[in-house]
C-alpha cells in the first residue's frame, strides 16, 4: 500500500512534484533527453520505490496527448519489432525489483539515472554515430529499455539508440515513440497495481493535482521545441540530473 495520502505531503515535496510534472510535459512535447529530470525531482518528492508507481498514470496521459499530436507520423513495424523486447524487459524488472529494500531500490534507481545520464553524454562526444543494426542489438536494447523504464520510468536512453539505428527520420521517431512510451507505460500499469503496489486509491488523488502541471508542460514544450538550443539544454540536463541522482542516494 502506499504509504501517504495527499494531507501528508510536506510543501517542499509538492514543488518538487508539480517541477517534475511540468518537466514531464514538455519532455513528451517533443524535447528529448530530460525525462532523467522527472525522475529524479519525483523521487526526491516521494521516495525511489513510491515514485516508480505514482509517475506512470501521469505517464500514459501525457503519452496520449503526445500521441494525438504526432499519430499521423507512427511506423508500427519498429513497434513491432522493439515492443517485445521491451516487455521481457519490464518482466524482468518487475523480479528484480519486487522484493528489493528501498535502500537497495534507492541505490538502484540512481545508478539507472547515472547510467542513462552516462549513455547521453557518450553519444553526444562519440565521433562516429554508426549504431549497429543487427536484431540482437535491438534486442538488447529492448531488454535495458523494459528493465530500466520498470525499476526507474527511464526507458529513453535505450529506445533512442534502437531508433537512430533504424534511421528513421526525425517526425517518424517522435511519433512512433510515442506510441512505443504508451503501450509501454499501459504494460506497467497492472505490475504497479498487484505485484509492486505502488498505485492504489490513496495515489489517484495526488495524479490528479498533478495533471496541470503536466498540461502546462504540453503547451510550454511545444513553444520550446522551436526555439530552444539542443546543445546548451542537453548539458544543463547533464549536470543538474547528475547532481539529482547523488540526492536521491544522500535523501
Amino acid at each position: 500500500m502506499f504509504l501517504f495520502t495527499t494531507l501528508d505531503i510536506s510543501t517542499l515535496s509538492w514543488v518538487l512534484a508539480f517541477a517534475g510534472s511540468f518537466v514531464l510535459g514538455v519532455s513528451k512535447s517533443g524535447i528529448k533527453g530530460i525525462a532523467v529530470i522527472t525522475v529524479t525531482l519525483m523521487a526526491l518528492a516521494f521516495g525511489a520505490r513510491k515514485s516508480t508507481g505514482l509517475i506512470v498514470p501521469m505517464l500514459v496521459v501525457a503519452d496520449v496527448f503526445a500521441v494525438i499530436y504526432y499519430n499521423k507520423h507512427a511506423q508500427w513495424k519498429y513497434i513491432f519489432r522493439f515492443l517485445p523486447w521491451m516487455t521481457l524487459g519490464i518482466v524482468i524488472g518487475v523480479l528484480i525489483g519486487k522484493d528489493l529494500p528501498e535502500r537497495l531500490f534507492k541505490i538502484g534507481i540512481s545508478i539507472i539515472i547515472l547510467i542513462s545520464v552516462g549513455m547521453m553524454y557518450w553519444w553526444d562526444r562519440r565521433p562516429s554515430k554508426k549504431v549497429p543494426t543487427h536484431w540482437a542489438f535491438a534486442g538488447l536494447m529492448g531488454v535495458m529499455a523494459g528493465v530500466t523504464t520498470m525499476i526507474g520510468n527511464l526507458a529513453g536512453a535505450f529506445s533512442n539508440i534502437y531508433f537512430l539505428a533504424m534511421r528513421v527520420p526525425k517526425n517518424v521517431f517522435i511519433g512512433t515513440a510515442a506510441w512505443l512510451f504508451l503501450l509501454n507505460n499501459l504494460i506497467k500499469l497492472p505490475f504497479h497495481i498487484f505485484v509492486w503496489k505502488t498505485i492504489d486509491l490513496d495515489t489517484l488523488p495526488i495524479n490528479l493535482r498533478l495533471l496541470p502541471a503536466i498540461a502546462l508542460g504540453l503547451f510550454v514544450g511545444v513553444k520550446l521545441v522551436k526555439l530552444i538550443r539542443e546543445g546548451f539544454y542537453r548539458k544543463m540536463i547533464l549536470v543538474l540530473t547528475g547532481i539529482g541522482a547523488l540526492l536521491i542516494l544522500l535523501r
